[in-house]
């Protein structure tokens, strides 16, 4: 009997069905068994990745390094479906790994999640882009999800808290080690040779007295090894699953039109909203700055919450978003 590979025994399914199925069906099973194939067996190397500003549903995103991130929203998670997929920074999405999406963070970096409604906080590792439904700020893997305590649930309040310190020195040492593969180390073989040394008793030369003491000889003598600092290993897994426990107090949901750094644009917005329903202004310093920040809420639900967003939405404003405060 022939010895057939995983690849190969997927393929010769693939061609049985394609006798015992029409044109069409066979099409969509050839599709599927590609995937599978390609998930399992692509060899990927995760890459440190910005990213230039792309447009999903008629919305633009502009990627960029951020080291100041600190927002409140709706996350949610993805699983089995994305499962074995390439990431948008060239890695294999493991719904198993403590990873999440953003959609303008630099990837790879970390974050902190915390469940504004248990608590519950969490290291992630940013290595895609989503989530791409509007008033989701974070896609969390499954496990993330589960640790959490919001699998369930399906979305959770959090807050999103940039680790400026660890990003950097991810993106460090990858862009470093980018630029050795790029130029060709010096480096070609993980250990030196050691040299041999043969020992030989010699005479002793004449007027010469024996020591009484006798020493070893040098080749012989134990030298402890010296050991060469190592940089710490880049985390190709996600964060390191240590769940905190911290303190929270009762959220409100908000839907944000925009903010504004004339009272007067943010009043005739407020003007335009009213419909809708209770539209407020809220002044705020960011930053040094003054904005005026336009919302209408608060509301009890996440669900309510983005029916509202998408009232905004298609009322002119876009870049609206669920703010929890």
């Amino acid at each position: 009997m022939f010895n057939f590979s995983g690849a190969y025994q997927v393929a010769l399914i693939v061609i049985v069905l394609a006798v015992l199925s029409g044109c069409a069906e066979t099409q969509l099973v050839a599709h599927s068994a590609k995937v599978i194939v390609g998930a399992v067996n692509e060899k990927t190397t995760p890459e440190f990745k910005v990213g230039a500003p792309y447009q999903i549903a008629g919305i633009w995103y502009y990627p960029q390094e951020d080291y100041d991130y600190d927002q409140t929203g709706i996350a949610s998670w993805y699983g089995a479906k994305f499962h074995g997929l390439k990431t948008a920074n060239g890695g294999i999405y493991d719904m198993n790994a403590l990873t999440a999406a953003h959609r303008t963070l630099q990837m790879p970096s970390f974050v902190r999640v915390t469940n504004l409604d248990n608590g519950r906080s969490l290291v992630l590792k940013i290595n895609d882009r989503g989530p791409f439904a509007r008033g989701r700020i974070i896609d969390i893997s499954r496990r993330g999800a589960q640790l959490l305590g919001f699998q369930k649930q399906g979305t959770a309040r959090v807050r999103v808290q940039i680790l400026a310190d660890r990003s950097r020195a991810l993106a460090a040492r990858i862009k470093g080690q980018a630029q050795l593969a790029k130029v060709g180390s010096p480096i070609t073989v993980k250990r030196l040779p050691k040299t041999k040394v043969k020992t030989e008793a010699l005479a002793l030369l004449t007027g010469a007295m024996a020591s009484p003491v006798q020493r070893q000889p040098v080749a012989n003598a134990r030298v402890a090894p010296t050991r060469q600092p190592q940089a710490a290993p880049i985390d190709s897994d996600g964060g390191d699953g240590k769940i905190k426990i911290v303190p929270t107090s009762k959220t409100n949901i908000f839907v944000q039109a925009g903010a504004f750094s004339h009272f007067d644009n943010a009043n005739r917005v407020r003007a335009r909203l009213s419909t809708v329903g209770s539209v407020k202004i809220s002044p705020v310093l960011i930053n040094g700055r003054d904005l005026y920040r336009v919302r209408v809420g608060p509301f009890t639900n996440v669900s309510a919450a983005d029916k509202m967003l998408e009232t905004i939405t298609y009322a002119g404003y876009p870049k609206a978003q669920i703010i929890i405060e």
